[in-house]
C-alpha cells in the first residue's frame, strides 16, 4: 500500500521515515520528495508498505504525531489525475494570453 507523508520536517530523511513506519511492519521504500533544482525537501514524501493490515495501522498509528517538530499528515496516497504531467496546469483562455501571453490581437 501506497502512503503518503504530508507536512514532514524538512531535516526528515528517508531513513527516518523508513525506521518510523518500521514500527508498524515490513517497508519496502521511504521517499522524501526534493526540489529537482535545490535538492532541498517539499515537505513530503511516500512510503510503500506490502501488507495492507499494517499500513493502515501505521497510518492511524502516526497521523497527527511529531516527527522532529512537525505534527504527520499521514494518509493512504492517491494516484495521480490521467493527462496531467507533475501536476502542472496547462494554458490559459486566448483573452488573457495564456501561457503565451500577449492577450487580444490587433490585426
Amino acid at each position: 500500500m501506497n502512503i503518503y507523508v504530508g507536512n514532514l520536517s524538512y531535516e526528515v530523511t528517508e531513513e527516518d521515515l523508513k525506521k518510523t513506519f518500521e514500527t508498524f511492519g515490513d517497508v519496502d521504500s521511504a521517499k522524501v520528495i526534493k526540489d529537482k533544482y535545490t535538492g532541498r525537501s517539499k515537505g513530503f514524501g511516500f512510503v510503500l508498505m506490502p501488507d495492507k493490515a499494517k499500513a493502515m495501522s501505521a497510518i492511524q498509528g502516526l497521523n497527527g504525531k511529531d516527527l522532529k517538530g512537525r505534527s504527520l499528515n499521514v494518509n493512504e496516497a492517491r494516484p495521480r489525475p490521467e493527462g496531467r504531467r507533475n501536476g502542472a496546469r496547462r494554458g490559459g483562455n486566448k483573452r488573457s494570453g495564456g501561457r503565451w501571453g500577449g492577450g487580444k490581437k490587433a490585426y
